[in-house]
């Protein structure tokens, strides 16, 4: 089904959204890297000039509420090096293995989310990608291509397979060839989406592809995967923390915290996020620091599979206070499996599996699918 407004209202840190909790800026992350310095310079930031929280989204990007000073959030931004272009910033939108490098992958994919994002902002024509498209790397963990990104890589034995809406399409890249192909995928869309904002909303996605032939049958969809958390040993030795964040909102003093380990971190596309390359005596220390703030650690947590939009009142379409509901169910332990709570029918950040519950003005009601989008 194809969208039909036109204007693409997608945050970002220039063009922020008017909330009914004031504006909201998002800071574009690509593979959701991001260095200690600048994550305690976005803490500072939103302590400042928002609502003190910082939230994880479901493409592993960072966004503050309630901003009551734009434009210094903007500068705030550029100074931690997270804005390297005002024209493409809302469509570098790259979800990669975020374990990539450090654990169990066919191949690091870091060095080419880079390259991906230099790809995205050397070409004007990419800047009038929708603020809604997204590209996916996947090391060959099948971890991200079950999010069903518009253009994926995903890494195979024998070549990298290119997948279309989270579909493996039967065309095979070689290595040094990816992000060249993803590049002309996102080109083409641009010339021919029309009215559609995903790839999923085209008639033909294949068209795409142009007159490149699959050399593989082509295949269906990855499984969907779970945020990693706990205890990590990377193949280095070192040790990643992974850390369930309840409701995607990490607090200022919470993202202070993490920055004060000294160490990577990975936000990842399941709202949760990783302390990485630590040696184990820091990762002892950092998780008994890090869990009595609030960063849940424990695998078997309820919080890992429930997730919320903002809800009321930060929205002023949202029909209940779905945060508040979706907490009372992960403290109850009653849990279903993975469910997001929707404020309406839009189902802002519906992952791409599980139940999603929409608030109606009799309650929620359980939708099959969650929104394209």
């Amino acid at each position: 089904m194809t969208r039909t407004r036109d204007e693409d209202a997608c945050p970002g840190a220039l063009q922020v959204h008017r909330a009914a909790d004031g504006a909201l800026a998002r800071v574009r992350l690509p593979g959701g890297m991001i260095s200690a310095a600048q994550l305690e310079a976005l803490a500072e930031t939103a302590d400042r000039f928002a609502a003190g929280t910082l939230e994880l989204t479901a493409r592993g990007n960072l966004q503050l509420r309630g901003v009551t000073d734009t434009a210094a959030v903007a500068e705030a931004v550029a100074a931690a090096g997270l804005l390297p272009s005002a024209t493409h910033e809302r469509v570098r939108n790259i979800i990669s293995s975020p374990l990539s490098g450090r654990v169990g992958a066919r191949t690091d994919v870091r060095p080419w989310v880079a390259e991906l994002d230099d790809g995205l902002r050397a070409d004007p024509d990419l800047a009038e990608l929708p603020g809604r498209f997204l590209f996916s790397v996947d090391d060959g963990t099948a971890d991200v291509s079950g999010l069903a990104a518009d253009a994926g890589a995903h890494v195979l034995d024998d070549g990298v397979a290119l997948l279309l809406a989270g579909r493996d399409t039967g065309v095979r890249v070689d290595r040094n060839d990816v992000i060249p192909a993803l590049l002309t995928v996102a080109r083409r869309f641009a010339q021919v989406r029309g009215s559609a904002w995903r790839v999923a909303e085209l008639e033909n996605p294949d068209v795409l592809l142009g007159d490149v032939a699959p050399s593989a049958s082509p295949g269906g969809r990855f499984p969907p995967a779970r945020a990693p958390v706990g205890w990590i040993a990377q193949d280095d030795a070192a040790v990643a923390l992974g850390a369930v964040i309840p409701l995607g909102v990490l607090s200022v003093r919470q993202a202070q915290f993490v920055a004060a380990v000294g160490a990577p971190v990975v936000i990842t596309p399941w709202r949760s996020l990783l302390v990485c390359d630590l040696d184990e005596g820091v990762a002892d220390t950092a998780l008994r620091v890090l869990a009595p703030l609030g960063l849940i650690f424990d695998e078997n947590s309820p919080w890992r599979d429930i997730t919320a939009c903002v809800g009321s009142p930060g929205c002023a379409r949202s029909l209940a206070d779905v945060r508040a509901d979706a907490a009372r169910t992960a403290e109850s332990g009653s849990g279903r499996g993975p469910v997001h709570y929707a404020g309406c029918e839009r189902a802002c950040g519906s992952p791409p599996s599980g139940a999603v519950l929409v608030a109606t003005p009799d309650g929620y009601i359980e939708r099959d699918r969650p929104a394209v989008g």
